[in-house]
């Protein structure tokens, strides 16, 4: 996602926060991920703002439904710099990692990656500390 217009490129700014591990966690997260980016200048309802707040929100929902481990928290972590917005969610669960699934209209879920993947200009996942990436590049 490219940054608002305006922004000095140098400029980095970093919002890091875990949330619990439950519905009311990740709607935290998506809420005070769309104060943070207020406050550093992204107006409320443009596109940034709308499709910022929509990745969290997916990436929250998945930590919390599919890396959910009990009594751990997730983390968010959102990085603005070079004109560019990172958000990383990142959970407990290392033997699980983001996928899109096949499309299925009768299921009840399992959209969440495929909005990330539609709204995203890149994503992935990292695999431990090896530094190996799945996900679409």
């Amino acid at each position: 996602m490219t940054a608002p217009s305006g922004s000095p490129a140098s400029l980095v700014r970093v919002f890091t926060q875990r949330f619990t591990c439950t519905r009311r966690g990740a709607r935290l997260a998506r809420q005070l991920a769309l104060v943070e980016l207020h406050g550093w200048g992204v107006a409320d309802r443009t596109r940034l703002s709308e499709e910022a707040g929509l990745l969290v929100a997916e990436l929250a929902a998945n930590a919390v439904t599919q890396g959910r481990v009990t009594g751990r928290d997730f983390e968010l972590r959102i990085t603005l710099f070079s004109g560019t917005l990172r958000i990383e969610v990142s959970d407990a669960r290392r033997d699980r990692r983001p996928v899109v699934r096949p499309r299925s209209y009768q299921a009840g879920g399992g959209y969440g990656m495929r909005i990330v993947d539609a709204v995203a200009a890149d994503w992935g996942s990292w695999t431990g500390w090896s530094g190996r990436r799945s996900g679409r590049s």
